[in-house]
């Protein structure tokens, strides 16, 4: 059966944070998004284990999308074979 992961992204970055990590992180740093770092205070708004689930990580990437009233962010996602 696949696997979806998820990542949390700008729309302004032109990098792929799936497989150009290291680009992407520091163009999202570059901008002051500090996206991973908000990405993990929403996750542990909850209290929850320290390792979060992929569903954790799929549920705080939708409520940070939801609320976000400057359209800067959007879910990505790819499918492991």
């Amino acid at each position: 059966m696949p696997q979806v992961e998820y990542r949390l992204t700008t729309f302004d970055n032109p990098y792929d944070p799936f497989t150009q990590f290291d680009s992407w992180f520091l163009y999202d740093v570059e901008k002051g998004y500090n996206t991973c770092a908000f990405l993990d205070r929403v996750i542990n708004e909850t209290p929850s284990s320290q390792d979060p689930s992929d569903s954790a990580i799929s549920e705080a990437i939708d409520k940070i999308v939801k609320n976000d009233i400057f359209n800067m962010y959007k879910k990505v996602s790819r499918t492991l074979e």
